[in-house]
């Protein structure tokens, strides 16, 4: 027997299967076939995983972005702000709870939601986004916008608190937009925004600042400055823009109504008139104005000897011609006169009766002396002197 012959017990005690091109071994084959029943199960978990991800993308395409089915729960105020897109507000909407998707609420805009105005609406949580764009492309639905109202006449030192008071910013962040050269004066403000911001009623839109607040009140001065057409005008009175608007804070500090434009020719009358300029040689004799160069309040028009004779720039009982910058904020009225003066030869005026305001004019010194008379006569009657 050869050696490489098997023996008959060894036929005996293995068995084989038949295999082209040789034989194999029983028990080897049951390994393999092991082996290609795990990769069909992985390759069968991995079709699973597939498919029923396929399926869920396919339902979505069909089923639309998740939305809540409303009509939504509690409160929320829900604020648009400038420069907000419809993606933009999407995000937020969904951010804030409102929304259960970004695009349900673009889905739902279509072409509407492109005039959503700024500012704060009332909506709820988890609203059908339907309902949502339905609220905020109804400009009835906005909740109204914080308001500060800044009156004709006052200081910047008087304009600053009462915005702080009306804003969420404190004085200094004021202080610094003023300074900053970025709210839109004039050049020939020279940086100086007294009498530049416009008394009026103003809303604080979501997401203003300092700067934007003080350049929108100067923006609603350059529309009362182009209502009255100052730069021309300025022109043919033989002034600049800028001495116009001295002049018009003058008229506010000392006028009303009907008697601005007489008060603007009064003032005209002594800085152009011939001669002595009426007596006064060009000086405006405004207490109003060395109250303000003094740092006294407003209202401090009774002035002490000392103080009237104390020699500061806004001296118009010692100095000639104007003060440097305006005193206050002029109005609309206040401006328009300051453009368009009456016609007449006065160059003095008192106001007799503080209870009504009534103010005489007078061309000569004299007559302003039978004014004063007449003024002091009502005070001896009267606790408003």
């Amino acid at each position: 027997m050869s050696e490489h012959e098997a023996r008959p017990e060894e036929l005996e005690d293995e068995t084989y299967d038949y295999v082209p091109g040789g034989r194999r071994r029983k028990g080897r084959g049951m390994k393999g076939c092991l082996a290609v029943l795990v990769a069909l199960a992985v390759l069968f978990g991995g079709f699973y995983v597939a498919l029923t991800q396929g399926v869920s993308w396919v339902a979505d395409q069909f089923q639309g972005p998740e939305d809540y089915p409303g009509p939504g729960k509690g409160s929320v105020e829900f604020t648009v702000n400038e420069g907000d897109v419809t993606a933009q507000i999407g995000r937020n909407l969904k951010e804030d709870g409102v929304t259960a998707s970004v695009q349900a609420f673009i889905d739902a805009c279509g072409d509407e939601c492109s005039g959503i105005q700024v500012g704060a609406y009332e909506l709820q949580k988890e609203m059908k986004a339907s309902d949502v764009k339905d609220v905020l492309v109804d400009p009835a639905n906005l909740i109204g916008f914080p308001t500060v109202t800044i009156p004709e006449g006052l200081r910047l030192t008087e304009i600053v608190p009462i915005l702080a008071e009306g804003t969420d910013f404190p004085e200094r962040a004021f202080t610094r937009a003023l300074q900053s050269g970025k709210i839109g004066l004039p050049e020939y403000a020279d940086g100086n925004a007294e009498g530049y911001l416009f008394p009026a009623t103003y809303e604080i839109k979501p997401g203003m600042k300092p700067v934007g607040i003080l350049k929108m009140m100067v923006a609603r001065w350059q529309e009362a400055a182009e209502e009255a057409d100052l730069e021309a005008k300025a022109a043919e009175l033989g002034h600049t823009p800028g001495e116009l608007m001295i002049i018009a804070s003058l008229i506010e500090a000392e006028g009303r109504g009907d008697d601005m434009p007489k008060i603007a020719r009064v003032i005209y009358n002594r800085l152009d008139g011939p001669g002595d300029k009426g007596g006064t040689n060009g000086t405006l004799g405004i207490d109003a104005a060395i109250a303000y160069g003094l740092g006294l309040s407003p209202g401090s028009t009774e002035l002490t000897p000392e103080q009237l004779a104390e020699d500061t720039p806004y001296n118009t009982r010692i100095n000639a011609g104007l003060p440097p910058t305006p005193i206050e904020a002029p109005g609309d009225d206040a401006i328009a006169a300051a453009a368009n003066p009456a016609e007449g030869g006065w160059y003095y005026y008192v106001t007799v009766d503080l209870s009504t305001g009534e103010t005489k004019f007078y061309e000569t010194y004299d007559g302003f002396l039978e004014g004063r008379a007449e003024y002091k006569a009502y005070c001896d009657t009267s606790d408003r002197c």
